[in-house]
């Protein structure tokens, strides 16, 4: 589904924990990081689409989270003719986005990376806020940018501030992870290639 300029409608989450630290998940048998996110359906909200996507992704129902903020508008990217399928070149051009801004109200443990057969992400780790935009695919980092600049007023910072408490790193894996498939990060349109970030140590 294209909007009369070709941008596909979609939601991206930004899920925060007690600290202020962000759910950043591993791509499935990938070294590449990133926040949930997915397309808006025929017929959907984008808040449907967000809870929808949540527990598909992540394993998360309505229940295990209370909504924060979102943006106001829709945040654009355009894609690199490049990585565009040659049979839709033309038509599509990128993605427009609503970010939301979730807290976690229920425990990691309830995190479920396997609750459909072809999951996102194969690991997960909480990390700070302001997450490292250079390991986002170049074309991304504007909006995961605004996204998160725009979305910070919402927050309250632990006292020492946004950038000196400590830190927790720690990975959440899949116990057997899938075999390796195709990027699906925009499955009717796109295959992305994603960054390297250094694998967390346990």
């Amino acid at each position: 589904m294209l909007d009369r300029e070709g941008f596909r409608p979609n939601v991206g989450i930004i899920l925060l924990n007690a600290q202020n630290e962000v759910w950043w998940g591993k791509r499935v048998r990938e070294h590449s990081w990133q926040f949930p996110q997915g397309g808006i359906k025929y017929g959907e909200t984008p808040e449907q689409a967000m809870y929808r996507e949540l527990e598909e992704e992540i394993g998360l129902r309505q229940e295990h989270v209370k909504i924060v903020g979102r943006t106001r508008d829709w945040l654009r990217y355009e894609v690199p003719d490049h990585f565009i399928k040659r049979e839709i070149r033309g038509h599509y051009r990128g993605q427009k986005q609503i970010w939301f801004l979730l807290r976690m109200v229920a425990r990691d443990n309830d995190v479920n990376l396997r609750l459909t057969d072809h999951p996102e992400f194969d690991a997960w780790r909480w990390h700070e806020y302001w997450v490292p935009l250079d390991v986002v695919i170049e074309f991304k980092r504007d909006v995961y940018q605004r996204a998160l600049q725009e979305l910070s007023r919402f927050l309250t910072w632990p006292a020492g501030g946004a950038h000196t408490h400590e830190r927790r790193h720690t990975a959440r894996y899949l116990r057997q992870p899938h075999a390796p498939r195709a990027s699906a990060a925009e499955p009717d349109c796109v295959a992305e290639p994603q960054l390297a970030l250094a694998p967390v140590k346990e």
